[in-house]
């Protein structure tokens, strides 16, 4: 566990790497976290949770920064609110990665002679930070994906993982099937309670919709036919004039796209991300086709390829039967967002190695493009 504490920690300084100081600050809209206040987030948890409670006599490293780096934990106390987050030019960043530094020593020593009854919370710091890892690649993404410069992050990153897939669908026979997370390995509580559901034959995709498949949809003026949309996506669409994937751009008579390696022609092979749920139902609806339940993708999941984008499912996030919500702040995690948001599932090129399963249950609102998220179908069924 120390030794994979060490990492972690270090995988999340690696990724600002490439960044100048003065990225570190940017917050373009409410949803994408400055990269400074990532780094302290995820160092806050360990100082509130693990040290200030379980270290005697620790002292903490500086005293409003529990009020600064709080996210939306309220049984912890008051905290900035999230769309204030980019006007915190103080600390600066070198304090910031000082204060990292403070808590992973600090950690380090805690962690040579850890309580048995502590190791799940230390499980839960060590999943948290690697998610954050996740959100900083698609934080940083968006800052500089809005920069008119169209600055690259890595000129050498590729945001295509490759992966072994054989065109054409899977058929999957109606039964009951386990629904998720047994065993003894890590899971969240949202994961919970295993049980079992029945569904009717389906037939999925093995492969997700790539870019040129997108394409073919607004060609086809799909942005313009509201008979594609639901109700809220429609308006959605309308409402910000929405006409492609984010980071799409046509220049000169062709379409580009901003990557983490800058800006350039869209592949027209690699499967189609950073799109909302609205335009996967309605790329769905424009191919006679929808998408698959959660349910349904967990099923199929060791008999397709996955990994490349966070898939859409028609399901919304919702407790399993049997769940109950964790007490105190950790129930905060998971639980209280269980409303008004659709599940993905999968992985991406941003999710940390490890990280990923196929009961990990992944949740956005339906407007939200700036994930690392594709598209897999099912075919209708007829009866």
């Amino acid at each position: 566990m120390h030794q994979r504490f060490t990492t972690v920690r270090r995988h999340t300084e690696d990724i600002c790497q490439p960044l100048q100081t003065e990225d570190y600050v940017v917050q373009p809209v409410t949803d994408v976290s400055p990269p400074k206040w990532h780094l302290a987030h995820t160092t806050w948890f360990w100082e509130e949770f693990v040290l200030a409670r379980h270290q005697p006599g620790y002292k903490r490293f500086h005293p409003r920064y529990a009020f600064l780096f709080n996210s939306y934990y309220d049984s912890v106390g008051e905290r900035v609110l999230r769309l204030h987050r980019g006007n915190m030019s103080r600390p600066t960043v070198a304090e910031i990665l000082e204060y990292r530094h403070y808590i992973t020593d600090q950690m380090t020593r805690f962690l040579e002679n850890v309580p048995d009854n502590l190791h799940g919370l230390i499980e839960i710091g060590l999943n948290h930070e690697q998610q954050h890892q996740e959100l900083l690649y698609t934080d940083i993404k968006y800052v500089l994906g809005h920069n008119p410069l169209f600055p690259p992050y890595d000129p050498d990153f590729r945001e295509t993982p490759a992966v072994a897939a054989t065109p054409g669908f899977t058929e999957m026979p109606e039964g009951r099937y386990a629904i998720g997370h047994t065993g003894a390995g890590f899971s969240f509580d949202n994961e919970h309670a295993a049980h079992e559901q029945f569904l009717l034959p389906y037939t999925i995709s093995n492969t997700l919709v790539t870019n040129a498949e997108y394409l073919a949809f607004m060609t086809d003026k799909g942005y313009e036919t509201s008979q594609w949309w639901h109700s809220d996506g429609w308006a959605w669409v309308k409402e910000h004039n929405v006409n492609s994937p984010l980071y799409w751009h046509y220049i000169d008579g062709r379409w580009h796209r901003y990557a983490l390696s800058g800006l350039q022609e869209i592949p027209m092979d690699e499967p189609v991300t950073h799109i909302s749920w609205y335009e996967a139902a309605a790329f769905a609806e424009w191919k006679d086709m929808r998408l698959p339940t959660e349910f349904e993708w967990e099923a199929a999941a060791s008999k397709i390829a996955w990994g490349q984008r966070w898939e859409h499912t028609n399901s919304a996030y919702l407790a399993y039967p049997g769940y109950r919500k964790p007490p105190g702040a950790i129930g905060e995690y998971n639980g209280k967002f269980m409303i008004n948001q659709m599940v993905l599932r999968g992985a991406s090129v941003a999710t940390p190695a490890g990280h990923s399963r196929d009961t990990y249950r992944n949740f956005f609102h339906p407007s939200l493009q700036w994930q690392f998220n594709g598209i897999r179908l099912c075919k209708k069924q007829t009866w």
